[in-house]
């Protein structure tokens, strides 16, 4: 069901050439960045703030152990140890398996050492986090697992930000675009907006491209296409673009709700025409785990979509506390 840290190491490793890998601007060298831990630290506070925790009636120093219930992919480390280091004065932690390791039913995978007021004050925020931050990490292995040729990826459409981008990036996924200023991305909307009355939408495509500024936009730029003519216009006008800059960087083609039959006839022209090696082609709209079969031959090079990550299953944790140090 799940492929090994190492297997889907190896899968994220293949696909890291793809610009929707930003795993790097949320860890680097093993250092979550500023923005990472920023995020981090306002959905703790929020979840804190709303969770209104007391204080055991006696406090004393514990042991306690967090085990899993039910197996899946675990994720959670960084978040975890931000919580107890922010919000416990005296419990220090042991991780007993690994960020992305399979946990089995009765697994323990964290140790817990310090003051059983204060580890009960973040009982519940601790194993809602993890159980979440797993459980989006699990669904994204099996979509790794189901897939043979592709990137998976999900998309802007999140429930806790840039902690559901950090799970899909252990689940061996790719987290696309962080936010609005990490790649430009030009959708239907922005077309619609950007239409003159005397333009066809094929024209306004062509002309807004034409306009991308290469100084500000470079390395990851998206542009959401309905069907092959758009995606032709949006290819040609890219290719004009690089070779008048004199730059090789490929444009993100998203095809967005295309038939597979359609988005076969669409490469075919874009190989007929040159303009294959200027494209990165994401396939989005309507995907499903049990359809990857399909997209691994489509010729694709990457499906973005939000199942992976919202509505996923929390894994189950439970949190118990041994008697007291003597």
């Amino acid at each position: 069901m799940f492929r090994t840290f190492e297997e889907r190491c190896w899968a994220r490793d293949t696909v890291a050439a793809l610009p929707h890998d930003r795993s790097r601007l949320l860890v680097e060298q093993g250092i979550p960045t500023e923005l990472f831990v920023n995020s981090i630290d306002r959905w703790i506070e929020t979840m804190i703030a709303d969770d209104r925790s007391g204080e055991d009636i006696v406090p004393r120093i514990v042991n306690a152990k967090v085990i899993a219930k039910e197996i899946g992919v675990l994720c959670g480390h960084l978040v975890i140890d931000r919580l107890i280091q922010n919000y416990t004065n005296n419990c220090s932690l042991q991780w007993a398996v690994e960020e992305g390791g399979r946990v089995e039913p009765r697994d323990i995978v964290l140790l817990i050492n310090g003051d059983s007021s204060e580890i009960l004050k973040i009982e519940r925020v601790l194993l809602n986090i993890l159980g979440k931050l797993s459980g989006i990490t699990t669904s994204t292995s099996k979509w790794v697992s189901a897939s043979e040729n592709i990137g998976i990826a999900c998309t802007r459409k999140t429930e806790w930000g840039l902690l559901d981008k950090w799970a899909v990036h252990i689940g061996g996924g790719l987290t696309h675009r962080l936010d609005r200023k990490d790649a430009l991305m030009l959708k239907e909307n922005d077309f619609a907006s950007a239409k003159k009355i005397y333009e066809s939408i094929i024209e306004t495509i062509g002309r807004v491209i034409s306009e991308i500024d290469l100084r500000e936009n470079s390395s990851f730029i998206i542009v959401e296409v309905q069907d092959e003519e758009q995606a032709i216009t949006a290819a040609k006008m890219w290719m004009k673009l690089q070779n008048r800059n004199e730059n090789i960087q490929p444009i993100v083609l998203l095809l967005d709700n295309m038939e597979i039959a359609e988005i076969n006839s669409t490469i075919i022209k874009l190989e007929s025409l040159d303009l294959r090696k200027w494209c990165i082609l994401e396939g989005s709209g309507g995907i499903s785990i049990d359809s990857i079969s399909k997209w691994d031959k489509s010729g694709v090079d990457l499906i973005s979509t939000s199942a992976v990550n919202r509505g996923a299953p929390p894994v189950d944790f439970s949190l118990i506390i041994e008697e007291a140090e003597k």
